[in-house]
């Protein structure tokens, strides 16, 4: 049994990853930001522990840790899965929006990372998984911010794979692909029957999915698995 941070855990892939985690007999404490119902309903339902967190900000992400710590003695796995998504041309994104997306797809797992790794680091044991996205690997039209962000992702889980793996941490990033979540219900439904008709599985995937291949990564199956990317998207990239 494990105590697993989830970082972004009220909604989609992180409510998933909390059911899933549970599931399994693991503590579990995840965060939230504006979520608070759903956050409310995943506790009632499987017993997880929420906390309000903005993970744009350094010091809410260590209150965060901190009550992780206090509820659970200690985190073995950290799951940074928070994100926002944006779909319009680079001309229309004002800074003020450039800047929430990096704040909280890039730097809100910078933050968590750096609150949780001093105690990984003084155990010499550990598991941090990333959720990079498929545009961080090609790019997307259209989503130059969301895809930088993600791309920025998954060069941070590879560099920090190497910088901790000598203490016995292992990193990894789950990379998916068009996952049917709240944050792709703004998709144009003729775009998403397109990529679904363009993945060679032919379909969207789910959040279970992506959450199962969490539970995989944080095992002891994965034991000698780092600085991996680990895409979920059928087949498309």
């Amino acid at each position: 049994m494990s105590n697993v941070l989830i970082i972004g855990g009220s909604r989609g892939i992180g409510r998933a990853a909390v059911r899933a985690f549970r599931d399994s007999g693991h503590n579990v404490v995840f965060t939230y930001h504006k979520s608070e119902l759903e956050a409310d309903a995943l506790r009632q339902e499987c017993g997880a522990v929420p906390v309000r967190c903005d993970v744009k900000h350094s010091d809410s992400v260590r209150i965060a840790v901190n009550r992780a710590i206090e509820t659970m003695g200690q985190i073995d796995v950290l799951i940074c899965n928070a994100a926002v998504a944006d779909y319009n041309l680079i001309t229309d994104i004002n800074e003020t929006r450039w800047e929430e997306i990096i704040n909280t797809n890039l730097n809100g797992v910078f933050y968590a990372v750096h609150h949780v790794l001093p105690s990984m680091i003084s155990r010499k044991n550990g598991c941090i998984i990333t959720v990079s996205s498929m545009w961080g690997e090609v790019g997307a039209s259209c989503e130059v911010a969301y895809s930088a962000s993600k791309a920025g992702v998954i060069g941070l889980t590879k560099a920090l794979a190497k910088e901790v793996g000598p203490s016995g941490i292992r990193v990894n990033c789950v990379s998916p692909g068009l996952i049917d979540t709240d944050m792709n219900k703004t998709v144009d439904e003729s775009a998403i029957e397109e990529i679904a008709y363009e993945t060679p599985l032919g379909r969207v995937g789910n959040p279970d999915e992506v959450a199962k291949v969490m539970e995989f990564l944080a095992s002891d199956d994965a034991s000698f698995i780092t600085g991996q990317i680990i895409p979920v998207n059928g087949g498309l990239i």
